[in-house]
């Protein structure tokens, strides 16, 4: 089977395969229409495996597993879900499963999920059964990290992150608590907030209560991290443990706020970001109604308005933090989803844009399955 983009929207799964030229696409689906879907993620292990993070109407939040590239899916036989609350605690259900991230290369089958409220899960068995990751959910700082200071889409546990040197090197971001790290596989976790602003807060440096929108580890590179923040765009250059605003070099009349960034698959210092409006009320669409993606080539020291072939205004869309993705050719092909229902691609590196899908219900994810 050929290349293909997964799209996940607020009403079933689509998907969009290229010719060997990426000039045309051919669109299928939807599958599980009606369905929310969160996120469809291949597993580089075993690329005929994928997973479905759904929420699946009135019947609840779920997984969905494919061993055929997606022609077919059967449900998880034990979903996600918190343990039951012992005598005297608040006890805690899945509202949605929100990530899917599959494990390191010497774990096959070894999978993570986050969800909302913010929870983490661990499939051993691809994605068939689940189980919670107690070192984080039962942390006896857990309550203080995930304090249920919900965004206006809830609270989430996602950008799960596995170090490729060391399976046991994970980080997580919560949406609203912070970024945090485990050098254990998960059986301790620390904040890992320096430097990050939180302008929202009364203390603007606190240790966790931050709100990451998205985070990514370069896989050639693992000691570099990006993250769009609410509070900015940074990047963190390990051992080190404060993270660097280099946003504050984008203009001034667009800024720095957004949800998703991508990485370049073998350039760690190139980056691509989309601004939203995050001014007053956050209306979280494109800044005056002008898109443009955002790229900086020297690791944030610069950027790059990238807006040749988008629309030239009026264009109120914006693109959430799993909707946007590139594929791993040399010179990638870049693609993004927005809540206007459309899919844009670059195969020049974000130089120009066409439009390659449109009419589709609000994108949630986009990703790429080789």
């Amino acid at each position: 089977m050929a290349a293909t983009l997964w799209i996940g929207t607020r009403k079933g799964a689509f998907a969009l395969r290229p010719d060997a030229r990426r000039q045309r696409y051919r669109l299928s689906g939807p599958q599980f229409l009606g369905h929310i879907i969160h996120h469809i993620v291949q597993d580089p292990r075993n690329p005929k495996v994928l997973l479905m993070a759904a929420k699946t109407g009135h019947l609840g939040p779920t997984v969905y597993r494919s061993v055929d590239r997606g022609r077919t899916w059967t449900e998880a036989a034990q979903p996600p879900a918190f343990r039951k609350a012992a005598d005297g605690e608040k006890s805690r259900a899945v509202a949605r499963v929100f990530w899917l991230t599959p494990g390191h290369a010497a774990q096959p089958r070894l999978w993570y999920a986050g969800t909302a409220p913010a929870g983490l899960f661990r499939s051993v068995d691809d994605g068939d059964h689940w189980e919670p990751v107690a070192g984080f959910n039962d942390h006896p700082m857990n309550a203080k990290w995930a304090a249920g200071l919900a965004t206006p889409d809830g609270e989430f546990l996602h950008s799960i992150l596995v170090d490729p040197r060391d399976a046991r090197h994970l980080y997580l971001a919560i949406s609203i608590g912070g970024v945090f790290e485990s050098t254990d596989g998960g059986r301790d976790w620390a904040p890992l907030n320096a430097g990050i602003e939180a302008d929202f807060l009364p203390d603007p440096n606190v240790e966790f209560g931050h709100d990451p929108h998205c985070v990514a580890i370069h896989p050639l590179n693992p000691d570099r991290l990006y993250q769009q923040n609410h509070c900015g765009i940074y990047r963190l250059d390990r051992p080190g443990r404060a993270w660097v605003r280099i946003g504050r070099a984008m203009p001034k009349s667009v800024g720095d706020i957004g949800f998703p960034i991508v990485l370049h698959p073998s350039d760690p210092d190139t980056a691509w970001v989309i601004p939203m409006d995050g001014t007053k009320v956050w209306p979280r669409t494109s800044v005056a109604g002008k898109p443009a993606v955002y790229a900086t080539r020297n690791a944030g020291r610069s950027w790059r308005r990238l807006d040749h072939g988008l629309p030239a205004g009026q264009a109120w869309f914006t693109v959430l933090r799993q909707a946007m993705c590139a594929d791993q050719r040399p010179q990638p092909g870049l693609f993004f989803g927005t809540t206007a229902g459309e899919v844009w691609s670059s195969a020049n590196g974000g130089d120009s844009w066409r439009r390659i899908a449109m009419h589709l219900p609000e994108i949630y994810s986009v990703t790429f399955a080789a």
